[in-house]
C-alpha cells in the first residue's frame, strides 16, 4: 500500500526574533521498513540555508542556519511511503540469548558500541519497586518481552500530551499515565536495568484503515522503543499498544535520549510563542507537494 503523508509544523513568535541553527528530524530512518519513494522539505519564510547530513546514530538530518530574524517558523515534509506487511516476529536470536537471562558471555566490541544504550537515570522507589516485581525467572527471551511491553501498555494509561519534553520514569509511574513518548523511555530505563541495551525511536505511527478509499487512514506522531537482541539486531517495542512496532510504525530518528530523537529542535531569543502541528495522509493517487530539499 503506497500512501502519501504530510507533516507541517509551525511556530508564531510574539515578534521578530533571530533563531540559532535548527535540528530536523524529519526523513525516515535508513532502517525504517517503509519504502520512501519520493521526499521533499520546505522550510520558511526567511532565507535560510539547508544542509544534510548523518548523525552519530546515522539518522538523516537537515541542518538548517537562518539568515534572518522571523516573527514565525512554518515547516513542511511531504514524503510517499509504501508499507510492506511484516512480520515482527521474524527473526533468530543467538543461541545463548535465545533465554532470558542470557547464559552467554557478551560479545566485548559490540558492547563498546552499544555503551550509550544501557546508560540508565537515577531510579526512584517507584521505579525500584516496578524492578523488583518483575520475574526474573528463565524464560524465552522473546516472551519475556512481549509481556514486560504488555505490562506497561497495561498498567500506564495512554495520554495525549502536547506540552513539550518528557516525564521522568518515576513521574509516569506515579502519574499511571503517560504520552507516548513518557511510556517508551519509561520501558526503555526498565530495560537497560534489566540489562538490554534501549534506545528511544519517534516517528510516525500510521493506521491504514478498512475502507478501501482511504476514508479511515490514519497518521500521527510518534514514538517507542528499540531493545538489541543477539542474532536479531534493533527490535521494537511499542508500550503504547503492547504490540511489538511493524510495518506502520515509520522512524525519524532513534538515538540513546530522547533529545536526540526529537523531530525539530534547535535554539531562539526568549519570546512568547505558540506551536501546532498536523499529518495528514492520503492513499495512492493523491499529489503531495513541496519545494524540495531532498534528503537523500
Amino acid at each position: 500500500m503506497r500512501l502519501g503523508l504530510r507533516h507541517r509544523t509551525w511556530y508564531r513568535y510574539g515578534r521578530e526574533v533571530a533563531l540559532g541553527p535548527h535540528v530536523l528530524r524529519l526523513h525516515p530512518a535508513p532502517h525504517a521498513p517503509a519504502l520512501v519513494s519520493s521526499f521533499a522539505l520546505s522550510i520558511g519564510p526567511a532565507r535560510h540555508v539547508l544542509r544534510w547530513q548523518r548523525d552519530a546514530q546515522g539518522n538523516r538530518v537537515a541542518r538548517v542556519v537562518f539568515e534572518e530574524r522571523m516573527d514565525r517558523l512554518e515547516i513542511e515534509a511531504s514524503l510517499v511511503v509504501e508499507l510492506v506487511p511484516i512480520d515482527p516476529f521474524d527473526f533468530l536470536l543467538e543461541p545463548w540469548a535465545e533465554r532470558f537471562p542470557f547464559a552467554g558471555a557478551p560479545d566485548t566490541e559490540l558492547e563498546r558500541e552499544l555503551a550509550p544504550c544501557r546508560d540508565v537515570d537515577a531510579a526512584g522507589p517507584l521505579l525500584d519497586s516496578f524492578m523488583h516485581s518483575i520475574d526474573r525467572a528463565s524464560a524465552p527471551t522473546t516472551a519475556f518481552l512481549v509481556a514486560l511491553n504488555r505490562r506497561l501498555a497495561g498498567e500506564v494509561r495512554y495520554l495525549a500530551r502536547l506540552e513539550p519534553g518528557i516525564r521522568p520514569p518515576e513521574e509516569t509511574l506515579a502519574r499511571g499515565e503517560g504520552s507516548c513518548r513518557d511510556t517508551s523511555w519509561l520501558l526503555v530505563q526498565v530495560l537497560r536495568r534489566l540489562g538490554f541495551a534501549a534506545r528511544f525511536a519517534s516517528g510516525y505511527l500510521v493506521q491504514p484503515g478498512a475502507d478501501p478509499g482511504g476514508a479511515q487512514d490514519s497518521a500521527a506522531l510518534h514514538a517507542w522503543c528499540e531493545a538489541y537482541l543477539p542474532g536479531a539486531g534493533w527490535v521494537g517495542l511499542d508500550p503504547t499498544s503492547g504490540l511489538l512496532a511493524a510495518e506502520g510504525h515509520v522512524p525519524l530518528a532513534v538515538a540513546p535520549s530522547p533529545r536526540r530523537a526529537a523531530p525539530v529542535s534547535g535554539t531562539l531569543e526568549p519570546v512568547a510563542s505558540q506551536f501546532g502541528f498536523e499529518v495528514e495522509v492520503v492513499r495512492l493517487g493523491a499529489e503531495i507537494d513541496g519545494s524540495a530539499a531532498a534528503g537523500r
